[in-house]
């Protein structure tokens, strides 16, 4: 077996703001005499250009520093899902460890890591039409509405979400339309396992603050930031283009949505806007988004994790990660 074949699929989990960016690059500049590493982001925001700030996305120096992978392919008004995400992934991890490279995933988007380990069911393409036709519906009855009739053709599905829940109300009864089955058929093991990536994550490390509140005081600090970067005017920005609105995926991001939200309300009502609401909606947005991915990431057992907001964090993961590779390429 070659080198490259042994070579491991390594992966860097964590919460938003866990330092999962910069300790990514430390550890492929602690790796550089023994591997070359390629990152592969595990992202659903990162995909979309013209969304820098508010997605905290690598700076051009650090992209420059290593190649970086599904970054800004996608404009904001296309789709991505995360059986796109595993196409993708699965197809990039083989060709960066033809070259004998190391594939390094990392990212906060956990619906992704798991579709790629554990594989995902699989789903009938979004068809925009179709989208289109629910929306307008929606507009004239209302989503709860929209969540009754879907309780009548997939009460399985329907059960599991809330009746405003526009999103997956919307995605359920498209794949009703497009394919004439409920959402729920396709939600099986055994589908499941045989559209799995055939990828193992070979190391997934978890960056995990002990102290909550660590981590809330550094989500705070990097909206503060974001806002003193032009998040705002990028914003504006996406809304000058009629091709995005409100109920994008892209535009419902943490963050985006908060600020669309507050440039409509200065829209509908006038005067200044609303600097110190939006702040504190955006910053308790994130946090809840933050313990969601801690709940995801309790719930995968084969982590390794570190405690991010302890001395020598970085020190700790690069040892676990010099451990696997031992492993994998003695």
């Amino acid at each position: 077996m070659s080198t490259a074949d042994a070579l491991p699929c390594l992966a860097l989990a964590g919460p938003t703001a866990s330092g999962k960016t910069g300790a990514a690059l430390a550890l492929a500049e602690r790796l550089a005499g023994r591997v070359a590493v390629e990152i592969v982001s595990v992202d659903s925001a990162l995909v979309y250009r013209s969304m820098d700030i508010g997605t905290a996305k690598p700076s051009p120096a650090e992209r420059a520093a290593l190649p970086h992978h599904l970054i800004d392919i996608r404009q904001p008004w296309e789709p991505y899902s995360a059986a796109a995400f595993v196409q993708d992934a699965t197809r990039l991890i083989a060709e960066i460890r033809a070259r004998g490279a190391l594939p390094l995933l990392v990212g906060g988007t956990m619906l992704y890591f798991k579709a790629l380990i554990d594989g995902i069911d699989p789903m009938p393409a979004a068809d925009p039409a179709v989208r289109q036709r629910i929306e307008a519906q929606a507009a004239q009855r209302g989503w709860p509405a929209l969540h009754a009739e879907l309780a009548r053709i997939d009460p399985v599905t329907a059960a599991r979400l809330a009746p405003a829940d526009s999103q997956r109300i919307q995605r359920a009864l498209e794949v009703w339309e497009v394919s004439g089955q409920p959402l729920s058929a396709f939600h099986t093991p055994e589908k499941r396992a045989a559209n799995a990536g055939g990828i193992s994550a070979g190391g997934l490390f978890s960056l995990e603050p002990d102290d909550r509140a660590w981590l809330h005081t550094r989500i705070a600090a990097r909206f503060d930031t974001m806002l003193e970067q032009g998040f705002l005017e990028e914003v504006q920005r996406l809304r000058a283009d009629p091709r995005n609105h409100s109920e994008l995926p892209a535009m419902r991001c943490v963050g985006y949505r908060q600020a669309w939200q507050a440039l409509d309300d200065q829209a509908t009502r006038g005067g200044a806007l609303d600097l110190p609401g939006l702040r504190e909606r955006g910053i308790a947005a994130t946090r809840q988004l933050a313990k969601r991915q801690i709940t995801w990431l309790r719930a995968m057992p084969q982590r390794q994790r570190i405690a991010c907001d302890q001395p020598g964090a970085q020190t700790a993961l690069e040892r676990a990660v010099c451990a696997q590779l031992e492993q994998a390429v003695p």
